[in-house]
């Protein structure tokens, strides 16, 4: 699929979710996406009951694969970047430990999404939070502006992953850091699945393989890059999400591809350094 019909694709995608409230790239149990279906599988992804109870109600929709405010160790008064915010949960969650003093800033292409999560913001009275509309390949953040960039579960979605990284760098501060949960290959995917549309908006057929995934870090600038997690995806993604079952059931695949396909797919937790770039090391 070309560049820009991918976009399309993707945007219409999560504009739909955005409006049915519905589970995208994460195992699910239930078509409909419920609250406690989106909760089930945050838990799993490694939130807290607290996380869940603290955010504004319908910022989760139970899209991700992983938490990467567990492990951002934010502090403060920083500034916080979430690329593809969605309705906002991570934010939100950001919010909590910068304080009034932080701010944490939402990035995401579907203007459903940016409008669903300004409401989530009124509601839950954050003041330090700002959505604005934009992609992820080209930021409306400025240079040197912010502290941490957090991402969940979107880098996978975009067909220009070494801009996104390259963007990334950009707007980091010296001594910025990167974390990021994402979905990546340890061996290819079949042909069907690249080509899938479906499979795209599922975070499936847009994932590359880990070792491009990690060059493309260290090429945009980071240093002191690391894996912190990486798990394989339950065979449960295949069977139970709404978008990967629709692939499956589509295209008539047999339950030892379903098998092959889903140990190829791992999600994993990605940190990495912008250090000064004149002393090669911290300011």
């Amino acid at each position: 699929m070309k560049d820009k019909k991918i976009k399309k694709v993707v945007r219409e995608g999560y504009a739909k979710i955005a409006k049915e409230k519905s589970s995208c790239c994460t195992p699910v149990t239930s078509c409909c996406g419920s609250t406690d279906v989106a909760q089930d599988i945050s838990k799993k992804m490694g939130y807290t009951e607290e996380d869940l109870k603290t955010v504004p109600e319908g910022a989760n929709l139970g899209l991700g694969c992983g938490n990467p405010i567990a492990l951002a160790s934010l502090k403060e008064g920083e500034t916080v970047l979430d690329l593809g915010s969605g309705a906002g949960f991570d934010c939100f969650l950001a919010a909590q430990k910068v304080g009034e003093k932080g701010k944490v800033i939402g990035v995401d292409m579907t203007s459903e999404m940016v409008e669903k999560a300004s409401e989530n913001a009124k509601k839950g009275n954050y003041g330090n939070v700002e959505f604005r509309l934009g992609e992820i390949e080209k930021l409306p953040v400025a240079d040197n502006s912010v502290d941490a960039v957090i991402s969940n579960c979107v880098i996978n979605l975009s067909p220009d992953k070494r801009s996104v990284f390259m963007e990334t760098f950009r707007v980091l501060k010296p001594g910025g850091r990167l974390m990021i949960s994402d979905i990546v290959l340890t061996k290819e995917l079949p042909d069907f699945i690249k080509n899938s549309i479906e499979a795209y908006i599922g975070c499936l057929s847009g994932a590359i393989m880990r070792d491009e995934y990690m060059e493309a870090i260290k090429a945009a600038g980071f240093q002191e890059i690391r894996i912190v997690d990486e798990a394989s995806f339950p065979i449960e993604f295949m069977a139970n999400d709404p978008t990967a079952k629709a692939v499956i059931e589509d295209l008539k695949i047999p339950s030892e591809k379903i098998n092959e396909i889903a140990n190829s797919v791992v999600s994993i937790k990605v940190h990495g350094i912008k250090l000064n770039e004149q002393s090669g090391s911290f300011l």
